[in-house]
């Protein structure tokens, strides 16, 4: 009997190791990119990813500040867009990293999105710059789209650089990882941008898309 009580004492740590495991292994899950609407269900925020099948209860794994900016945006609708990466559970996603969250936009049927590289926009005056690796848009008000030829160069701390040199225009485009709030519409990127244009300098947001995760 004494030797029997040992053996179980001395296995008391690995079944304690052997309970830890599952919410260990979440922790070492590769991160995904999922998108999706997101509204808030018995007071849980609460995901169904583009082309629906399932509900996701989304955990607030990455200190995102989810809740707070989900009340903060949240139309009459009730229902926002949400652009997340974490550890999809299933049932559950672990959200560690805020792509996008809006109330207005294309969402899921965002056009060529599989294709984008990056795509940035800012306001006063507006402008929009997308990229995929055909090469550069530029959109402004009362202007023709401009499409350009472009190099990318990627600097420290997951920041890129953008610039091209055609038709007479100018351009160079930085973008750096910040949590940027756009500033008439409040939707949230997970890029901060800079634009110069010629001699103009313009201020906007960002996000990654498709083609560059």
């Amino acid at each position: 009997m004494p030797r029997l009580r040992v053996l179980c004492y001395a296995l008391l740590p690995l079944l304690a190791g052997c309970q830890s495991l599952p919410d260990e292994a979440e922790n070492f899950m590769p991160e995904q990119r999922l998108m999706g609407e997101l509204s808030v269900v018995q007071d849980r925020l609460r995901l169904q990813p583009c082309g629906g099948g399932r509900q996701m209860e989304v955990e607030d794994a990455g200190a995102l500040n989810l809740r707070q900016d989900v009340d903060q945006l949240l139309g009459n609708d009730g229902r926002l867009f949400a652009d997340l990466g974490g550890a999809d559970l299933g049932n559950r996603l672990r959200a560690t990293r805020l792509y996008r969250l809006q109330a207005e936009g294309q969402g899921c049927q965002e056009d060529n999105f599989a294709r984008l590289i990056a795509r940035a926009s800012g306001n006063e005056p507006f402008w929009s710059v997308s990229i995929s690796a055909k090469g550069l848009v530029l959109q402004r008000p009362g202007e023709e789209p401009l499409a350009l030829p472009y190099l990318e160069e990627q600097l420290p701390e997951g920041r890129l650089y953008f610039s091209s040199e055609a038709d007479g225009q100018r351009l160079s485009l930085w973008l750096a990882p910040q949590r940027c709030q756009d500033d008439m519409s409040g939707a949230l990127r997970h890029l901060r941008a800079e634009l110069r244009l010629n001699d103009q300098r313009l201020t906007g947001c960002a996000y990654l898309g498709g083609a560059r995760q």
